[in-house]
């Protein structure tokens, strides 16, 4: 797949997932207002993507106030960083890339140019980490995948929810590259469907065999054996549990049911540790998305209310393992050797 976003002559190049899979449509951003917007309404999204989006995003501030006398430049770039940090609450990727963009601010002594120089150069660099990081966990998740393998994902955390290449699609593409025959199982993911509209255009896209499934299907799958992994993404892991799109529980308890592995697919730029369960907040979206498919036909009766949480959370003792850059691990073994 092409990237999902770049940099390019000082400005933000990005995919409109909002379109796929009817249009492949780039959007181009010159400010920090209108990436947080972007990330809001989900022109980009996936946490990994929107890590660097945001990084990205505080280097587009540097340029309009580089001008500024330091104090002044600061200031501004606070709040830049605020309005890019109220756009999504679950994903730790966004807040992990703020606070790593800000350091260089906080502690560079020089002048505002100069700075701005540096966090262009750290925001670039922050893509191109990605998708290392991406290749590494595919490599290591590879090693779990079977030749003739099926393997079901649960929302998009492929290339299009990265800078390039993907988290749980990651393993997938790899296996495939060392000459296996994997094929994929997609769940829909209502109610943005993007498994429908997004995994299975970049699958498709890359010649990669895949069908998709109603949500409610996957249990009934598992159990017809017609299923051997599943793979998913994360927006943020805590010390206790895994956070991924909304329906990821049931897609876990279906498997554990099953005696069907369940992986998560984690680079350590999702892992926030220090917390649990109850320091997350959920990101609730607009009823519209529920009631309405895609926003275009209304399929709940008028004046039904609708309730629209956007994440999942997925206890450890459904996961059978984590896989990061670094290799795949249990809950305990990441707990051990990331947690301090």
């Amino acid at each position: 797949m092409i990237p999902s976003i770049e940099w390019v002559n000082n400005k933000i190049k990005m995919i409109d997932q909002t379109q796929l899979p009817h249009e492949l449509k780039f959007l181009e951003f010159d400010n920090y207002r209108g990436v947080a917007t972007a990330i809001k309404i989900m022109n980009i999204r996936g946490a990994p993507a929107i890590g660097v989006a945001a990084a990205m995003g505080l280097a587009l501030a540097t340029i309009e106030y580089k001008l500024l006398p330091k104090e002044k430049f600061i200031e501004k770039m606070g709040d830049a960083a605020d309005v890019i940090r109220n756009t999504r609450p679950t994903a730790s990727n966004l807040f992990w890339a703020i606070d790593r963009i800000w350091k260089i601010i906080s502690e560079y002594p020089d002048n505002p140019e100069n700075l701005s120089e540096l966090v262009i150069e750290e925001a670039q660099l922050m893509a191109q980490e990605d998708i290392n990081v991406n290749k590494a966990i595919g490599k290591n998740g590879a090693t779990l995948l079977k030749n003739g393998d099926t393997v079901l994902t649960h929302c998009n955390a492929g290339s299009l929810a990265t800078v390039q290449y993907g988290t749980a699609l990651a393993p997938v593409r790899a296996a495939i590259e060392e000459g296996k025959r994997i094929s994929v199982i997609a769940d829909e993911t209502r109610p943005r469907l993007q498994g429908a509209r997004l995994t299975a255009y970049e699958l498709q896209y890359d010649k990669i065999p895949v069908n998709v499934i109603s949500d409610t299907s996957s249990g009934l799958l598992m159990r017809l054996g017609k299923i051997n992994k599943v793979i998913v993404g994360t927006d943020r892991v805590t010390s206790d549990a895994i956070f991924n799109k909304i329906g990821t529980y049931l897609v876990a308890l279906a498997a554990n049911d099953n005696d069907i592995p369940f992986y998560v697919a984690a680079p350590t730029s999702t892992l926030s540790l220090q917390e649990t369960v109850d320091d997350v907040t959920i990101e609730q979206r607009n009823s519209s998305e529920v009631s309405n498919v895609l926003g275009k036909v209304k399929i709940v009766p008028d004046g039904v209310k609708c309730l629209n949480y956007a994440f999942d959370i997925t206890p450890f003792r459904l996961v059978t393992g984590i896989i990061t850059e670094d290799g795949v691990f249990t809950p305990e073994e990441l707990l051990n050797k990331y947690k301090n």
